[in-house]
Protein backbone atom coordinates (compact mmCIF):
# COMPACT_ATOMS: atom_id res chain seq x y z
CA UNK A 1 0.00 0.00 0.00
CA UNK A 2 1.61 3.46 -1.41
CA UNK A 3 2.02 5.90 1.71
CA UNK A 4 1.21 8.50 -1.26
CA UNK A 5 -1.65 10.59 -0.52
CA UNK A 6 -2.55 10.67 -4.04
CA UNK A 7 -5.29 12.26 -6.14
CA UNK A 8 -7.18 9.27 -6.95
CA UNK A 9 -6.83 7.04 -3.58
CA UNK A 10 -8.69 3.89 -4.72
CA UNK A 11 -6.92 3.59 -8.14
CA UNK A 12 -3.01 1.85 -7.58
CA UNK A 13 -1.20 3.72 -10.81
CA UNK A 14 2.15 2.62 -12.61
CA UNK A 15 4.82 4.09 -11.36
CA UNK A 16 6.57 6.12 -13.73
CA UNK A 17 10.50 5.48 -13.85
CA UNK A 18 11.78 7.29 -17.41
CA UNK A 19 10.68 9.58 -19.82
CA UNK A 20 12.35 11.29 -23.10
CA UNK A 21 10.80 13.30 -26.05
CA UNK A 22 6.57 12.56 -25.57
CA UNK A 23 7.45 9.35 -24.12
CA UNK A 24 6.84 7.87 -20.66
CA UNK A 25 7.94 4.63 -19.52
CA UNK A 26 6.41 2.77 -16.62
CA UNK A 27 7.80 -0.01 -14.26
CA UNK A 28 6.91 -2.82 -15.70
CA UNK A 29 8.31 -1.53 -19.35
CA UNK A 30 5.11 -0.28 -20.83
CA UNK A 31 5.76 3.21 -22.92
CA UNK A 32 2.49 5.55 -23.09
CA UNK A 33 2.57 8.40 -25.16
CA UNK A 34 2.10 11.95 -23.63
CA UNK A 35 -0.91 13.63 -25.82
CA UNK A 36 -1.39 16.21 -22.73
CA UNK A 37 1.95 17.38 -21.47
CA UNK A 38 0.60 15.73 -17.81
CA UNK A 39 -1.48 19.05 -18.05
CA UNK A 40 -0.40 21.32 -20.88
CA UNK A 41 2.50 21.43 -18.90
CA UNK A 42 5.34 19.53 -20.99
CA UNK A 43 5.71 22.30 -23.60
CA UNK A 44 9.38 20.96 -24.66
CA UNK A 45 9.01 17.24 -24.14
CA UNK A 46 10.80 15.12 -21.15
CA UNK A 47 14.51 14.93 -21.34
CA UNK A 48 15.64 18.22 -22.70
CA UNK A 49 19.28 18.06 -21.73
CA UNK A 50 20.11 21.93 -22.35
CA UNK A 51 17.47 22.59 -19.54
CA UNK A 52 18.99 19.87 -17.02
CA UNK A 53 22.45 20.99 -17.85
CA UNK A 54 21.06 24.37 -17.24
CA UNK A 55 19.16 23.47 -13.89
CA UNK A 56 22.48 21.72 -12.30
CA UNK A 57 24.77 24.57 -12.99
CA UNK A 58 22.33 27.07 -10.68
CA UNK A 59 22.27 24.13 -8.50
CA UNK A 60 25.68 23.74 -8.03
CA UNK A 61 26.19 27.65 -6.92
CA UNK A 62 23.12 28.65 -5.32
CA UNK A 63 19.81 26.54 -4.91
CA UNK A 64 18.00 29.04 -3.41
CA UNK A 65 17.56 32.36 -1.85
CA UNK A 66 15.22 33.86 0.23
CA UNK A 67 13.59 36.90 -1.04
CA UNK A 68 13.58 39.47 1.86
CA UNK A 69 17.01 39.15 1.74
CA UNK A 70 17.86 39.13 -2.20
CA UNK A 71 16.99 38.45 -5.69
CA UNK A 72 18.81 36.33 -8.01
CA UNK A 73 20.94 36.51 -11.29
CA UNK A 74 18.21 33.65 -12.92
CA UNK A 75 15.05 35.85 -11.41
CA UNK A 76 16.48 39.07 -13.10
CA UNK A 77 17.53 37.31 -16.40
CA UNK A 78 14.15 35.57 -16.70
CA UNK A 79 11.71 38.85 -15.67
CA UNK A 80 14.11 41.13 -18.69
CA UNK A 81 13.05 38.00 -21.17
CA UNK A 82 9.39 37.82 -20.08
CA UNK A 83 8.96 41.73 -20.46
CA UNK A 84 11.09 42.09 -23.54
CA UNK A 85 8.06 39.28 -25.37
CA UNK A 86 5.23 40.31 -23.00
CA UNK A 87 1.87 42.30 -24.62
CA UNK A 88 2.59 46.14 -24.74
CA UNK A 89 2.55 47.67 -21.06
CA UNK A 90 3.51 44.76 -18.87
CA UNK A 91 6.95 45.80 -17.77
CA UNK A 92 7.32 43.63 -14.34
CA UNK A 93 7.33 40.38 -13.54
CA UNK A 94 6.39 38.74 -9.77
CA UNK A 95 7.63 35.06 -9.80
CA UNK A 96 5.30 32.36 -8.14
CA UNK A 97 5.72 28.31 -8.17
CA UNK A 98 2.74 27.57 -10.22
CA UNK A 99 -0.97 28.94 -11.49
CA UNK A 100 -2.54 28.45 -8.66
CA UNK A 101 -0.29 31.35 -6.58
CA UNK A 102 -0.34 33.28 -10.14
CA UNK A 103 -4.34 33.48 -10.16
CA UNK A 104 -4.11 34.39 -6.06
CA UNK A 105 -1.55 36.94 -6.42
CA UNK A 106 -3.30 38.97 -9.54
CA UNK A 107 -6.28 38.62 -7.18
CA UNK A 108 -5.06 40.34 -4.77
CA UNK A 109 -2.67 42.68 -6.84
CA UNK A 110 -5.93 43.91 -8.41
CA UNK A 111 -7.52 44.69 -4.85
CA UNK A 112 -4.54 46.71 -3.60
CA UNK A 113 -4.32 48.39 -6.30
CA UNK A 114 -7.55 50.60 -5.98
CA UNK A 115 -6.60 50.60 -2.15
CA UNK A 116 -3.28 52.35 -2.43
CA UNK A 117 -4.80 54.16 -5.32
CA UNK A 118 -7.63 55.48 -2.89
CA UNK A 119 -10.58 53.84 -4.46
CA UNK A 120 -11.40 50.95 -1.89
CA UNK A 121 -14.62 50.38 -3.26
CA UNK A 122 -13.80 48.61 -5.88
CA UNK A 123 -13.60 45.31 -4.16
CA UNK A 124 -15.89 42.91 -6.94
CA UNK A 125 -14.48 40.21 -9.08
CA UNK A 126 -15.98 39.16 -12.47
CA UNK A 127 -14.96 36.05 -13.89
CA UNK A 128 -16.69 33.36 -16.37
CA UNK A 129 -19.03 30.04 -15.98
CA UNK A 130 -16.87 26.98 -17.13
CA UNK A 131 -13.73 28.76 -16.57
CA UNK A 132 -10.59 27.62 -14.56
CA UNK A 133 -8.50 29.34 -12.33
CA UNK A 134 -6.57 27.13 -10.19
CA UNK A 135 -7.56 25.20 -6.56
CA UNK A 136 -6.59 27.77 -4.69
CA UNK A 137 -9.77 29.12 -2.26
CA UNK A 138 -9.33 32.42 -4.21
CA UNK A 139 -8.73 31.28 -7.43
CA UNK A 140 -11.28 28.52 -7.16
CA UNK A 141 -13.56 31.25 -6.12
CA UNK A 142 -12.82 32.95 -9.62
CA UNK A 143 -12.99 29.90 -11.75
CA UNK A 144 -16.27 28.15 -13.05
CA UNK A 145 -15.64 24.96 -12.85
CA UNK A 146 -18.75 23.45 -11.02
CA UNK A 147 -17.55 19.83 -9.97
CA UNK A 148 -14.06 22.01 -8.61
CA UNK A 149 -16.06 24.15 -6.70
CA UNK A 150 -19.31 22.42 -4.91
CA UNK A 151 -17.46 20.97 -1.80
CA UNK A 152 -15.69 23.96 -0.81
CA UNK A 153 -18.36 27.14 -1.81
CA UNK A 154 -19.26 27.70 1.86
CA UNK A 155 -15.66 28.92 1.77
CA UNK A 156 -15.29 30.60 -1.15
CA UNK A 157 -15.57 34.57 -1.41
CA UNK A 158 -18.23 35.62 -3.63
CA UNK A 159 -17.57 36.06 -7.32
CA UNK A 160 -19.90 37.19 -10.10
CA UNK A 161 -20.03 34.81 -12.92
CA UNK A 162 -21.01 35.86 -16.60
CA UNK A 163 -21.52 33.69 -19.62
CA UNK A 164 -18.72 31.51 -21.10
CA UNK A 165 -18.01 32.65 -25.13
CA UNK A 166 -19.17 29.14 -26.30
CA UNK A 167 -20.46 29.43 -29.92
CA UNK A 168 -20.40 25.58 -30.39
CA UNK A 169 -22.83 25.85 -27.65
CA UNK A 170 -24.90 29.43 -27.38
CA UNK A 171 -24.24 31.31 -30.72
CA UNK A 172 -27.76 31.47 -32.69
CA UNK A 173 -28.42 30.61 -35.85
CA UNK A 174 -29.44 34.03 -36.80
CA UNK A 175 -26.27 35.85 -35.59
CA UNK A 176 -22.81 35.92 -37.15
CA UNK A 177 -19.93 34.84 -35.40
CA UNK A 178 -18.97 38.27 -35.02
CA UNK A 179 -22.50 39.59 -33.64
CA UNK A 180 -22.03 36.48 -31.18
CA UNK A 181 -18.99 37.60 -30.12
CA UNK A 182 -20.54 41.34 -29.45
CA UNK A 183 -23.42 40.04 -27.49
CA UNK A 184 -20.99 37.70 -25.39
CA UNK A 185 -18.65 40.41 -24.16
CA UNK A 186 -21.84 42.78 -23.62
CA UNK A 187 -22.75 40.41 -20.75
CA UNK A 188 -19.67 41.91 -18.99
CA UNK A 189 -20.96 45.12 -19.23
CA UNK A 190 -24.53 44.36 -17.97
CA UNK A 191 -22.80 42.93 -14.89
CA UNK A 192 -20.34 46.02 -13.95
CA UNK A 193 -23.78 48.07 -14.20
CA UNK A 194 -25.63 45.63 -11.97
CA UNK A 195 -22.66 45.91 -9.39
CA UNK A 196 -21.90 49.23 -9.82
CA UNK A 197 -18.54 50.51 -11.78
CA UNK A 198 -17.49 52.38 -8.96
CA UNK A 199 -17.51 48.69 -7.23
CA UNK A 200 -15.61 46.30 -9.65
CA UNK A 201 -11.88 46.34 -9.54
CA UNK A 202 -11.01 43.20 -12.24
CA UNK A 203 -12.54 40.59 -14.99
CA UNK A 204 -10.64 37.62 -15.07
CA UNK A 205 -10.31 35.38 -18.16
CA UNK A 206 -9.01 32.41 -19.99
CA UNK A 207 -7.97 33.42 -23.92
CA UNK A 208 -8.79 30.23 -24.75
CA UNK A 209 -10.57 28.35 -22.41
CA UNK A 210 -8.25 24.85 -21.21
CA UNK A 211 -9.97 22.19 -18.63
CA UNK A 212 -13.08 23.00 -18.38
CA UNK A 213 -14.25 23.38 -21.59
CA UNK A 214 -11.55 22.06 -23.92
CA UNK A 215 -10.17 24.57 -25.88
CA UNK A 216 -12.56 26.92 -26.22
CA UNK A 217 -11.31 29.57 -28.56
CA UNK A 218 -13.64 32.80 -28.69
CA UNK A 219 -14.56 34.37 -32.06
CA UNK A 220 -12.84 37.42 -33.45
CA UNK A 221 -14.04 40.43 -31.62
CA UNK A 222 -14.72 39.01 -28.59
CA UNK A 223 -11.37 40.08 -26.55
CA UNK A 224 -11.31 43.57 -28.19
CA UNK A 225 -14.96 44.38 -26.95
CA UNK A 226 -13.91 42.91 -23.69
CA UNK A 227 -10.34 45.45 -23.31
CA UNK A 228 -12.88 48.17 -24.35
CA UNK A 229 -15.53 47.68 -21.90
CA UNK A 230 -12.95 46.81 -18.99
CA UNK A 231 -11.31 50.79 -20.18
CA UNK A 232 -14.30 52.09 -20.20
CA UNK A 233 -15.39 50.99 -16.43
CA UNK A 234 -11.92 51.04 -15.21
CA UNK A 235 -11.83 47.72 -14.59
CA UNK A 236 -8.19 45.74 -14.53
CA UNK A 237 -8.24 42.99 -16.58
CA UNK A 238 -6.51 39.71 -15.61
CA UNK A 239 -5.97 37.30 -18.19
CA UNK A 240 -4.89 33.95 -17.25
CA UNK A 241 -2.52 32.03 -19.63
CA UNK A 242 -1.67 29.28 -16.96
CA UNK A 243 -2.51 26.71 -19.39
CA UNK A 244 -2.42 28.99 -22.73
CA UNK A 245 0.41 30.90 -22.70
CA UNK A 246 4.14 30.53 -23.33
CA UNK A 247 3.58 29.10 -27.11
CA UNK A 248 0.60 26.79 -26.51
CA UNK A 249 -1.65 28.31 -29.25
CA UNK A 250 1.17 28.93 -31.40
CA UNK A 251 1.94 33.04 -29.48
CA UNK A 252 4.40 32.92 -26.44
CA UNK A 253 1.52 35.15 -25.37
CA UNK A 254 -1.98 33.69 -25.73
CA UNK A 255 -3.58 37.44 -26.10
CA UNK A 256 -1.29 38.21 -29.29
CA UNK A 257 -3.57 36.36 -31.31
CA UNK A 258 -6.61 38.68 -29.50
CA UNK A 259 -4.41 41.90 -30.51
CA UNK A 260 -4.93 42.99 -27.23
CA UNK A 261 -3.05 43.87 -23.93
CA UNK A 262 -4.04 42.80 -20.29
CA UNK A 263 -3.49 44.34 -17.30
CA UNK A 264 -2.58 41.62 -15.33
CA UNK A 265 -1.41 38.02 -16.84
CA UNK A 266 -0.90 35.14 -15.10
CA UNK A 267 1.35 32.00 -16.79
CA UNK A 268 2.73 28.86 -14.97
CA UNK A 269 2.58 25.45 -16.59
CA UNK A 270 4.79 25.89 -20.04
CA UNK A 271 6.92 28.63 -18.56
CA UNK A 272 8.71 25.42 -16.87
CA UNK A 273 8.01 22.96 -18.94
CA UNK A 274 7.77 20.30 -16.24
CA UNK A 275 11.33 20.91 -15.47
CA UNK A 276 10.98 22.81 -12.32
CA UNK A 277 7.91 24.26 -10.09
CA UNK A 278 7.37 27.94 -11.34
CA UNK A 279 5.07 30.45 -12.60
CA UNK A 280 4.15 34.15 -12.93
CA UNK A 281 2.08 37.09 -12.54
CA UNK A 282 2.87 39.90 -14.93
CA UNK A 283 1.67 43.58 -14.19
CA UNK A 284 1.80 46.81 -16.19
CA UNK A 285 3.77 49.61 -15.30
CA UNK A 286 1.04 51.29 -13.45
CA UNK A 287 0.13 49.02 -11.56
CA UNK A 288 3.34 48.56 -10.59
CA UNK A 289 4.24 52.38 -9.65
CA UNK A 290 1.08 52.26 -8.22
CA UNK A 291 2.32 49.90 -5.21
CA UNK A 292 6.30 51.70 -5.04
CA UNK A 293 4.89 54.84 -5.02
CA UNK A 294 2.14 54.12 -2.23
CA UNK A 295 3.01 51.51 0.75
CA UNK A 296 6.17 50.40 -1.09
CA UNK A 297 5.19 46.90 -1.48
CA UNK A 298 2.95 44.10 -2.05
CA UNK A 299 1.27 42.23 0.79
CA UNK A 300 1.58 39.51 -0.50
CA UNK A 301 4.25 36.51 -0.89
CA UNK A 302 5.42 32.71 -0.46
CA UNK A 303 8.54 31.10 0.35
CA UNK A 304 9.68 29.58 -2.45
CA UNK A 305 8.96 32.96 -4.51
CA UNK A 306 11.32 33.69 -7.75
CA UNK A 307 12.93 30.44 -6.65
CA UNK A 308 16.79 31.09 -8.67
CA UNK A 309 17.09 26.98 -9.37
CA UNK A 310 13.15 27.23 -11.27
CA UNK A 311 13.70 30.75 -12.88
CA UNK A 312 17.00 29.34 -13.84
CA UNK A 313 15.24 26.22 -15.41
CA UNK A 314 12.44 28.71 -16.96
CA UNK A 315 14.94 31.20 -18.60
CA UNK A 316 16.40 27.88 -20.55
CA UNK A 317 13.12 27.33 -21.26
CA UNK A 318 12.24 30.53 -22.70
CA UNK A 319 15.50 30.78 -24.55
CA UNK A 320 14.31 27.50 -26.80
CA UNK A 321 10.33 28.87 -26.92
CA UNK A 322 11.17 31.95 -28.19
CA UNK A 323 13.43 30.39 -30.87
CA UNK A 324 12.50 32.46 -34.16
CA UNK A 325 11.16 28.79 -36.14
CA UNK A 326 9.82 27.73 -32.97
CA UNK A 327 5.93 29.08 -33.07
CA UNK A 328 5.44 29.03 -36.76
CA UNK A 329 6.44 24.94 -35.61
CA UNK A 330 3.76 24.94 -33.10
CA UNK A 331 1.21 26.25 -35.76
CA UNK A 332 2.28 24.07 -38.53
CA UNK A 333 1.97 20.89 -35.99
CA UNK A 334 -1.33 22.16 -34.97
CA UNK A 335 -2.63 22.10 -38.27
CA UNK A 336 -1.70 18.76 -39.09
CA UNK A 337 -3.11 17.28 -35.83
CA UNK A 338 -6.16 19.43 -36.50
CA UNK A 339 -6.22 17.92 -40.06
CA UNK A 340 -5.83 14.56 -38.78
CA UNK A 341 -8.61 14.71 -36.07
CA UNK A 342 -11.27 16.02 -38.34
CA UNK A 343 -10.31 13.43 -41.14
CA UNK A 344 -10.51 10.83 -38.70
CA UNK A 345 -13.31 11.96 -36.28
CA UNK A 346 -15.16 15.33 -37.97
CA UNK A 347 -17.75 12.83 -39.31
CA UNK A 348 -17.46 10.60 -36.30
CA UNK A 349 -21.25 10.04 -34.69
CA UNK A 350 -20.52 10.86 -31.21
CA UNK A 351 -18.27 13.78 -31.82
CA UNK A 352 -19.68 16.58 -32.38
CA UNK A 353 -16.78 19.79 -31.79
CA UNK A 354 -13.23 19.86 -32.99
CA UNK A 355 -11.65 23.36 -31.54
CA UNK A 356 -8.80 24.83 -30.33
CA UNK A 357 -5.47 26.76 -32.21
CA UNK A 358 -1.79 25.64 -31.95
CA UNK A 359 -1.21 22.77 -30.25
CA UNK A 360 -4.13 22.91 -28.00
CA UNK A 361 -7.34 20.93 -29.37
CA UNK A 362 -10.94 19.80 -27.76
CA UNK A 363 -12.71 17.33 -29.18
CA UNK A 364 -16.50 17.75 -27.33
CA UNK A 365 -18.00 14.42 -27.44
CA UNK A 366 -22.24 14.17 -27.76
CA UNK A 367 -25.07 11.53 -27.94
CA UNK A 368 -26.60 13.16 -30.80
CA UNK A 369 -24.59 15.13 -33.57
CA UNK A 370 -28.07 16.73 -34.98
CA UNK A 371 -29.27 18.09 -31.34
CA UNK A 372 -26.30 18.46 -29.94
CA UNK A 373 -27.29 16.28 -27.16
CA UNK A 374 -24.55 15.44 -24.33
CA UNK A 375 -24.17 11.77 -23.20
CA UNK A 376 -25.70 10.91 -19.89
CA UNK A 377 -23.75 12.22 -17.14
CA UNK A 378 -24.00 8.70 -15.14
CA UNK A 379 -22.22 7.01 -17.96
CA UNK A 380 -18.65 9.40 -17.04
CA UNK A 381 -17.76 8.73 -20.27
CA UNK A 382 -15.08 11.18 -20.48
CA UNK A 383 -13.20 9.19 -17.77
CA UNK A 384 -14.15 5.94 -19.33
CA UNK A 385 -12.26 7.38 -22.40
CA UNK A 386 -9.14 8.63 -20.66
CA UNK A 387 -8.75 5.23 -18.78
CA UNK A 388 -9.38 3.39 -22.68
CA UNK A 389 -6.31 5.24 -23.82
CA UNK A 390 -4.27 5.23 -20.94
CA UNK A 391 -4.63 1.52 -21.07
CA UNK A 392 -4.01 1.40 -25.06
CA UNK A 393 -0.72 3.59 -24.26
CA UNK A 394 -1.91 7.27 -24.41
CA UNK A 395 -2.27 9.93 -22.08
CA UNK A 396 -5.48 12.26 -23.36
CA UNK A 397 -6.72 15.29 -20.60
CA UNK A 398 -10.29 14.21 -20.98
CA UNK A 399 -13.32 15.61 -18.65
CA UNK A 400 -16.98 15.54 -18.06
CA UNK A 401 -19.20 18.94 -16.83
CA UNK A 402 -18.33 20.79 -20.41
CA UNK A 403 -21.67 22.25 -20.84
CA UNK A 404 -22.33 23.43 -17.37
CA UNK A 405 -20.63 21.68 -15.05
CA UNK A 406 -22.52 18.00 -14.86
CA UNK A 407 -23.84 17.83 -18.50
CA UNK A 408 -20.91 17.17 -21.26
CA UNK A 409 -17.76 15.64 -22.26
CA UNK A 410 -14.79 16.61 -23.86
CA UNK A 411 -10.98 15.52 -24.13
CA UNK A 412 -8.47 17.63 -23.98
CA UNK A 413 -4.60 16.97 -26.31
CA UNK A 414 -2.15 19.31 -25.83
CA UNK A 415 1.36 17.66 -26.67
CA UNK A 416 5.08 18.61 -26.36
CA UNK A 417 6.03 21.00 -29.22
CA UNK A 418 8.59 18.32 -29.98
CA UNK A 419 6.04 15.91 -31.22
CA UNK A 420 6.69 14.23 -34.79
CA UNK A 421 4.27 13.75 -37.17
CA UNK A 422 4.27 10.38 -37.36
CA UNK A 423 3.66 10.38 -33.36
CA UNK A 424 0.69 12.55 -34.29
CA UNK A 425 -0.61 10.10 -36.30
CA UNK A 426 -0.10 7.30 -33.24
CA UNK A 427 -1.83 9.46 -31.15
CA UNK A 428 -4.91 10.28 -33.52
CA UNK A 429 -5.14 6.60 -34.01
CA UNK A 430 -5.10 5.44 -30.20
CA UNK A 431 -7.96 8.61 -29.48
CA UNK A 432 -9.86 7.58 -32.63
CA UNK A 433 -9.54 4.29 -31.18
CA UNK A 434 -10.46 4.96 -26.84
CA UNK A 435 -13.63 6.78 -28.11
CA UNK A 436 -14.95 4.16 -30.45
CA UNK A 437 -14.11 1.50 -27.23
CA UNK A 438 -16.40 3.91 -25.29
CA UNK A 439 -19.07 4.78 -27.19
CA UNK A 440 -20.13 1.62 -29.26
CA UNK A 441 -21.39 -0.09 -26.24
CA UNK A 442 -23.74 2.99 -26.05
CA UNK A 443 -24.88 2.90 -29.12
CA UNK A 444 -25.85 -0.73 -28.66
CA UNK A 445 -27.82 -0.39 -25.74
CA UNK A 446 -29.95 2.45 -27.03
Amino acid sequence: MSRVFGRHNRKQLPVAVAAKGCWFTDQNGKQYLDACGGAAVSCLGHGDQDIIEATQRQLDSMAWAHTSFFSSEPAERLADKLVEHAPEGIEHVYFVSGGSEATEAAIKLARQYFVETGRPEKKHLIARRQSYHGNTLGALAAGGNQWRRAPFSPLLMPVSHIAPCYPYREQRVDESAAEYALRAANELEAEILRLGADNVMAFIAEPVVGATVGALVPPTGYFQRIREICDQYDVLLILDEVMCGMGRTGYLFASEADHISPDIVCIAKGLGAGYQPIGAMLCSDEIYQAITNGSGFFQHGHTYIAHPTACAAALAVLEKLTQPQMMSSVMARGQYLFNQLNQRLGAHPYVGDIRGRGLFWGVELVESKTTRAPFDSSLGLAAKVKAAAFENGLMCYPMSGTIDGLNGDHVLLAPPFVISEAELDLLVDRLEAAINQCTQPLAQSA
